[in-house]
């Protein structure tokens, strides 16, 4: 068992520093007891030109893992930096799923080069493989699985397996299919070895096992893993032919692409950014939804100068103004995560959607009512005017709700729209939230007060 001696933060403090002193035996000391995962989160973790240098010294046996791993943007910078020669060395030793995952991104005559190199039976998987979309089980699959037939004992199964030599990794199951190739059961590989030789596999399979589409999303994919505890599960065409199988290390990736993209997607930026990437690229990605955001703050602020003459003769609304569409904003805020996460698990639908909407406006209305109590008081103590106390009460009861109405609508209505709800929604929902509590705080005013 291999100790776990250095931190990431340790590794990567080395690695700069052996890159700094110009010192490539140390860094290739510190890389030899690395995994290609780690290779590539220290790249990601560089400058570029640190980042080529460090590139330079990966051993070439890796060269193919490390790409996997590293985002799509930092990949493409590596690749760059090799001849076509040895991108197609670096990925000659990967299974089909993880070629298909690099070969889109791949120069269109390297790709090509590829291709030629391989065996007719490689070619037709890894041309299978690319038929599926990119954000399904087809893709997400090994088309490593090995299948038997159920007519067999498990004597000829066991020759089989003896004749082969070895088995794929994280084989748990043997796929069991009948003479054409249809998916019928599996055969657990403990059952295998713990039965009469002469017993047929009919008799030991499982039939009543989790079969997943190849063009299921793999979402939905992660989901059945961890609502029905898989370690595994076959893979089948739209004829139930079986494909491929996938398994628990492919759903943890998922797992974590799909958290990296929420997260970085509630922001407005993409999940494959690359942290140390050139000033002008990164600037120019932020300024779209910058941009967007400026619009929106000039439609606010269009609302309050509709307002002006209330400003200038009531100077307590300009104080407390922001108060109504702050609150506003972060309970929304609040219902619009919580719809996020509930539409990411597959939660909410059609059937569900308008009875949580009640429980949002229920929530909205209790706790407007108790904060807009809480904010009447302290309006009244700080402005000695009662008026003022019950129109800030009024806007942030109207806001409240507004909010939470629209922090379920919205993701509703976008995903409906086939958008991200956490790209754009929390820039909507800010939008509504200030532009009803700037109207209804300052159209009340207007109304009472002038």
């Amino acid at each position: 068992m291999t100790e776990v001696t250095e931190t990431f933060e340790s590794q990567l403090s080395r690695i700069h520093l052996a890159l700094e002193d110009e010192n490539p035996q140390e860094v290739s000391e510190a890389l030899e007891d690395l995994e290609p995962a780690e290779v590539a989160l220290l790249l990601e973790s560089l400058p570029l030109s640190e980042r080529i240098r460090l590139w330079e010294q990966v051993p070439a046996e890796d060269d193919g893992e490390v790409l996997l791993h590293v985002h799509d943007e930092v990949r493409s910078t590596l690749l760059e930096d090799m001849d076509p020669e040895e991108i197609v060395a670096a990925t000659a030793s990967l299974d089909t799923a993880d070629l298909a995952e690099l070969f889109e991104d791949l120069p269109k005559q390297v790709a090509e080069d590829m291709l030629r190199t391989m065996d007719e039976m490689q070619r037709t998987r890894l041309q299978e493989t690319l038929s599926f979309e990119e954000d399904s089980a087809g893709r997400l699959m090994r088309t490593d699985a090995i299948g038997v037939r159920s007519d067999v004992t498990l004597e000829t199964v066991q020759r089989f397996l003896r004749w082969k030599e070895s088995i794929p990794d994280n084989t748990d199951n043997l796929m069991v299919v009948d003479r054409i190739g249809h998916f019928v059961g599996v055969l657990p590989l403990a059952r295998l070895v713990s039965h009469d030789q002469e017993t047929s596999v009919a008799e030991l399979m499982d039939a009543d096992v989790d079969v997943i589409q190849g063009d299921m999303k793999s979402r939905d994919v992660a989901t059945l893993f961890q609502t029905h505890d898989l370690t595994s599960a076959p893979v089948v065409d739209n004829d139930g032919m079986l494909i491929g199988r996938i398994v628990i290390d492919d759903i943890v990736d998922v797992i974590q692409e799909n958290s990296e993209q929420a997260l970085m997607n509630m922001a407005g930026l993409d999940e494959e950014e690359d942290l140390f990437a050139p000033v002008l690229p990164s600037a120019k990605r932020r300024a779209v939804w910058l941009g967007i955001n400026l619009l929106t703050a000039f439609l606010a602020a269009w609302v309050i100068g509709q307002f002006e003459d209330a400003l200038e003769k009531v100077v307590a609304l300009a104080v407390l103004m922001p108060i109504v569409a702050s609150m506003g904003g972060i309970a929304g805020s609040q219902t619009l995560t919580l719809a996020i996460r509930g539409l990411a698990l597959g939660q909410i639908s059609k059937t569900n959607s308008n009875w949580l909407l009640r429980k949002e406006v229920g929530i909205a209305l209790l706790n407007g009512v108790v904060w807009a109590l809480v904010v009447a008081v302290l309006a009244v103590l700080w402005f000695k005017s009662v008026a003022i106390g019950v129109i800030i009460a009024a806007a942030l009861v109207i806001n409240m709700l507004a909010a939470g109405v629209c922090g379920i609508v919205i993701p509703l209505v976008l995903k409906r729209m086939n958008i991200d709800p956490a790209l754009s929604g929390s820039v909507i929902l800010t939008t509504v939230t200030d532009v009803i509590g700037f109207m209804s705080f300052l159209g009340l005013a207007t109304i009472f007060l002038l």
